[in-house]
């Protein structure tokens, strides 16, 4: 606890959160790279006006927004406004922290901008079912075949994000993976990983910038191979909750966004694009906690009283 907030062991809730997730209402995770490390070229204030914009239109929708952040080694689930300008403030100064810099960031008292591995662990650990962000990681192009330290070892560059889908069960709400990186062969790893991967009022699989990567999302029916498509946010949260029952390199990208903004001579495309993908994320994840949470209260699993 701390700082007027309730805690699950060393873990930080804010008192709205914790609040809506008592009454099994709906609640939408929130990642802070894109406070502090996203969408190069966005210094403060206009991250900290991104983060509130992003949270608003969660909040305008229905649900809760929960922004997760290591402060202080204190993992935090929902932010406050000043939590919020700290982090921004900070910006590149915050470590940003997948799975594994979680206990070093924790143990030093350091602060963390947590990325999809991490605030995926962190939600999975309260009882949050959704989570949006941009985009996600993915297997980097001729990782089998690059060099590595002028040798010719492969990399075998697959992004923390993927296993932690398989091995987590939040439903993560994205616009794909950037179409920089082996698109195929990350959906063949989301298949070895057990991953469910539906599109959304589509059959194609996102390539972040664009909508087209010329990749089907596959699902196996009982007769054939059939794209995996959900058209509504009812539909997605069947599915999460079908799934539900069932479950018992990190800096190349910042690189490549900052690169684009130096060749468009400082038009900031990238940054726009990345800041108006994760808002219609947000619109489309705030949808879908809500038809969850409805879901979840039809079928007995919460108590709308409590």
């Amino acid at each position: 606890g701390g700082n007027g907030g309730e805690g699950v062991g060393l873990v930080k809730i804010s008192p709205v959160v914790s609040e809506a997730l008592s009454r099994g209402k709906a609640v939408v995770a929130l990642e802070s790279t894109i406070i502090s490390h996203g969408s190069q070229g966005m210094p403060y204030p206009k991250n900290l006006e991104t983060a509130k914009e992003v949270e608003a239109i969660v909040r305008e929708n229905g649900a809760v927004p929960a922004t997760i952040a290591i402060l202080d080694g204190v993992p935090c689930i929902g932010l406050s406004t000043e939590e919020l300008e700290r982090l921004a403030i900070m910006g590149t100064k915050a470590q940003k922290t997948a799975r594994r810099d979680i206990a070093h960031v924790v143990a030093t008292r350091g602060n963390g901008a947590t990325t999809v591995s991490a605030t995926m662990i962190f939600a999975s650990m309260v009882g949050i079912p959704v989570f949006v962000t941009g985009g996600i990681g993915g297997v980097h192009r001729h990782g089998e075949s690059s060099k590595l330290f002028s040798t010719d070892i492969g990399t075998m560059d697959i992004s923390s994000d993927l296993t932690e889908l398989g091995r987590t069960p939040v439903a993560v709400i994205s616009a794909g993976v950037k179409s920089i990186l082996d698109i195929p062969r990350t959906l063949e790893y989301l298949e070895t990983q057990g991953v469910c991967v539906a599109a959304y009022a589509t059959n194609e699989f996102p390539a972040f910038f664009t909508n087209k990567s010329g990749c089907k999302v596959p699902m196996w029916t009982l007769s054939h191979l059939a794209p995996c498509r959900a058209d509504t946010p009812e539909d997605v949260a069947r599915l999460i909750g079908k799934w539900d029952k069932n479950i018992t390199g990190n800096a190349e990208t910042p690189f490549l966004l900052s690169r684009v903004n130096e060749l468009t001579g400082g038009a900031s495309l990238a940054s726009i694009l990345d800041i108006a993908l994760v808002k219609n994320n947000a619109l489309v994840g705030a949808k879908i906690a809500i038809a969850l949470a409805d879901l979840r209260i039809c079928e007995g699993d919460v108590d709308p009283e409590h």
